[in-house]
């Protein structure tokens, strides 16, 4: 594994709760954000960093992600916890901060909404299923 290793959206919300310096990367794309919604750490005093790994809707890949992700005041000192739709996308985001030099990046499973189901949904599970706070932006 070339990042730190992967977190259920509870164990990463206990990162983001007992762990003051640690940061939530959302990295899923704007149309993601304003239509299906983002988490909330306003009850812990915090914001969700929102940096697209790709564009939407061509699927471009952000070349100036770790640039922005640095712009953002995220330290290789600090636990970064990465979120996407479905766990995948957020994988890349862990290892190119882990390749900048941030020791302690992290993937969160099932992401938000989780993968397609055999139904053809999402939302059975990751962090919104989970009941972790969640509003509309």
């Amino acid at each position: 594994m070339s990042y730190a290793g992967d977190l259920t959206p509870q164990e990463a919300w206990k990162i983001l709760t007992e762990d003051p310096t640690s940061v939530l990367v959302d990295c899923r794309t704007q149309a993601e954000w304003s239509y299906v919604g983002v988490p909330d750490l306003s009850g812990v005093s915090k914001k969700t960093v929102f940096i697209e790994w790709v564009s939407f809707p061509d699927g471009a890949r952000n070349t100036d992600f770790v640039g922005q992700l640095r712009e953002a005041g995220v330290s290789d000192d600090q636990q970064v916890v990465f979120l996407c739709r479905s766990g995948q996308r957020s994988i890349g985001a862990a290892e190119a901060a882990t390749a900048d030099g941030v020791a302690k990046a992290y993937n969160v499973l099932d992401g938000f909404e989780g993968a397609i189901d055999p139904a053809g949904h999402r939302g059975a599970v990751g962090w919104k299923a989970t009941g972790l706070p969640w509003r509309q932006s």
